[in-house]
């Protein structure tokens, strides 16, 4: 089992937690973050692109001229591709990108994710995050003490309300529940700082079978 530092919120040691060499000592797998990433930012594509062909756009359906002794090229009308106004040869169409990997993909390159952290040292357990109001200045000197510089995910309960309204106002900084952590937002935020109850519940998202 893996051992990691439990801190307060001025960084004072508290304890130890055990972690499960299952989740944060695996090989990281660079091709499943690969996968996944890519899946998750296909999936944020709007494809509500589109444009209209020469059926949909206004203008006579009616024969220009007449198709011979003119000297003109044999048009049908002016909806054609090639004229000002006409309708495009072969639009694009709205397209859903979405797709969903494997499950053990997605469990595999979560597990990958939480262990590069852990292995780079990015990886903050504090014992509790509880603000008895929430407090956007307060949770920067929080940040500051724990020397999470630069962009910082921040993982506790959901209902720990004070804790993500005092998030809210900062631009580096992320709040999320254990249920919504992704490899996306792993992966993009320099530091990982959890409670301790949240890494548990980590821990058990990427045992439990239906991950």
């Amino acid at each position: 089992m893996a051992k990691i530092d439990v801190f307060n919120l001025d960084r004072q040691k508290v304890g130890e937690l055990e972690l499960a060499d299952e989740v944060f000592a695996v090989d990281v797998k660079e091709h499943l973050l690969h996968e996944v990433v890519a899946a998750q930012l296909a999936s944020r594509r709007a494809g509500t692109r589109a444009a209209k062909e020469r059926s949909a756009v206004q203008g006579s359906k009616k024969k220009l001229y007449k198709q011979k002794g003119t000297g003109n090229a044999r048009h049908g009308a002016i909806r054609a591709p090639i004229y000002v106004g006409g309708g495009r040869a072969h639009p694009p169409r709205p397209q859903d990108w979405s797709y969903r990997p494997p499950r053990q993909v997605r469990v595999g390159a979560m597990r990958s994710a939480l262990s590069l952290i852990f292995k780079e040292g990015r990886l903050t357990v504090v014992d509790s995050i509880q603000f008895a109001e929430p407090k956007t200045r307060q949770m920067a000197t929080v940040l500051a003490n724990l020397k999470a510089s630069g962009t910082t995910l921040i993982v506790d309960s959901g209902e720990n309300q004070n804790l993500r309204l005092s998030i809210r106002n900062m631009d580096e900084s992320r709040f999320l529940p254990p249920e919504g952590v992704n490899v996306y937002d792993l992966l993009r935020h320099d530091n990982l700082v959890v409670s301790r109850d949240a890494a548990k519940a980590l821990e058990a998202r990427c045992l439990e079978r239906g991950s």
